[in-house]
């Protein structure tokens, strides 16, 4: 068998060769880039609405104690998350978790929570920022009609927080398509694991790495331009200001 001499040859050569596991791999690597963003915001949302709670002096002597230790904790977590590179954390979690606790976690399973893990300790402190920059007088409003404070979170704050974070949502969601590279180190089956597999054949890594980088600007072009149209679509429509003007002419005339 007579192998290619260009790099365009061998480009196509392994495209033609390993295509499937081209697809595989990409596949692979967007369900842990989109479950671990879903998950981790959601996470994220959780100890962001933790960091916001206020001791209330007022309080029972059990809800204040349970208050401050759900401070503590959720400020630990995202300390330490924040603090450790997720490489280093999926090897903790995957290979400790079995040495320790005897837990034997599916390497797909452990690479989803990894990055849930890792995604919502960031996500908590942006989440924690948004809802400290809504007004407050909108949470003061919602205790005076009787609301709840997990109530008025939801129902209130958390919407307009959404709305503010969904950058910020497709910055991590880019983030983790290309983070899942390193989850190789558990193995994995994403992209970068099956562009390892496939240099070990042949030896051309330029070539099949230079494929992989293609695949990730690829996801994560579409990604970011997908993400601004729903941006566009949120804001509504430019007309809105035109229309505001004629009603107010209109008035003015009658």
């Amino acid at each position: 068998m007579e192998y290619p001499t260009t790099f365009g040859g061998w480009v196509a050569f392994l495209l033609e060769m390993y295509g499937p596991q081209f697809v595989q791999g990409t596949i692979t690597t967007l369900e842990l880039a989109l479950i671990g963003t879903i998950l981790g915001c959601l996470l994220g949302f959780i100890v962001g609405i933790i960091q916001s709670l206020h001791v209330d002096r007022h309080a029972s002597i059990v809800s204040r104690v349970v208050t401050k230790i759900l401070k503590a904790v959720v400020a630990v977590y995202v300390e330490v998350f924040r603090g450790t590179p997720m490489m280093v954390q999926a090897m903790v979690i995957y290979y400790g978790s079995a040495q320790m606790f005897g837990l034997y976690f599916n390497t797909f399973a452990a690479g989803i929570l990894v990055l849930s893990i890792n995604t919502g300790a960031y996500m908590a402190e942006s989440v924690r920022g948004a809802i400290t920059g809504i007004d407050p007088g909108q949470l003061e409003g919602a205790y005076a009609i009787g609301f709840t404070h997990l109530q008025a979170m939801v129902r209130v704050i958390i919407p307009q927080a959404f709305r503010n974070l969904i950058p910020q949502i497709g910055n991590t969601f880019i983030s983790a398509i290309k983070d899942t590279s390193v989850l190789n180190v558990i193995s994995v089956t994403e992209l970068y694991f099956i562009g390892r597999g496939i240099t070990g054949t042949y030896y051309r890594f330029f070539e099949t790495f230079f494929i992989i980088s293609m695949i990730y600007l690829f996801l994560t072009f579409v990604t970011s331009r997908l993400l601004k149209l729903l941006e566009r679509k949120l804001d509504g429509s430019k007309s809105y200001d035109l229309v505001v003007d004629d009603a107010d002419a209109a008035q003015e005339v009658a």
